[in-house]
């Protein structure tokens, strides 16, 4: 993302809105991530990330480096997976998938609020208050929204150490989810080239803007009910 507006030749201001948006999402979104994951996981029966200090929305906990900077420039990225142990759960299969979808269902709820809030300047700006700065307040929770709707889809790829993989783990056989998992650090090198040179820049935009547009759509009915 701040690489597509430095490309685009964007003013200071539309540049520091969106790292102000960015630094919001990284510090407050991913540890909401991760608690999400966290608290359901102890909800379906394994205290893992209790003990492992993750039910915190301290992101000193949750960060992870390479994934925060990725956020900052590509729009999306991730935190520290949340360790889960699936023996503790009553299902360990359905269970697992309901742990890692937590965490993106966490960034589609973040997408919407921020959106309404982006709804509600825009409508204070057009109808009371013409004030130029409310324009980058408007901004600055749009890029929000899109940022958490960026991080739900990217984290549902089924590959590690994205949230998809976990629910893969539903899918497979444990033999050939744990075969897979022997090369995570090669799929994360390899994701890493991807997001690099642009690879998943393509299909990450499409699934995000289908997503955006029934948030969007929803973000939109409060207001559209008061015309």
């Amino acid at each position: 993302m701040l690489r597509q507006l430095l490309s685009g030749g964007m003013g200071f201001m539309d540049i520091l809105v969106y790292v102000l948006s960015a630094a919001t999402v990284i510090l407050l979104t991913l540890p909401i991530h991760e608690f999400a994951h966290g608290y359901t996981a102890v909800k379906l029966g394994d205290n893992t990330p209790r003990w492992q200090g993750r039910l915190s929305l301290n992101p000193l906990a949750h960060l992870d480096p390479i994934g925060s900077l990725c956020i900052l420039f590509f729009g999306f990225g991730w935190a520290k997976p949340v360790q889960v142990n699936h023996n503790n759960f009553r299902n360990p299969k359905r269970d697992m998938a309901i742990v890692a979808l937590a965490g993106p269902l966490s960034n589609i709820v973040l997408a919407l609020i921020s959106l309404i809030c982006a709804n509600s300047v825009l409508a204070l700006y057009m109808s009371v208050l013409n004030l130029p700065a409310l324009v980058y307040v408007y901004y600055f929770f749009q890029y929000i929204s899109v940022i958490n709707v960026s991080l739900a889809v990217f984290n549902l790829i089924p590959i590690p150490p994205l949230d998809g993989s976990r629910i893969l783990s539903a899918l497979l056989p444990y033999k050939q989810y744990y075969a897979l998992m022997r090369y995570e650090r090669y799929i994360y090198f390899g994701l890493l080239a991807l997001l690099w040179i642009g690879a998943l820049d393509v299909p990450l935009d499409f699934l995000s803007n289908v997503v955006m547009s029934g948030i969007s759509f929803i973000a939109g009915l409060p207001f559209r009910a008061l015309m």
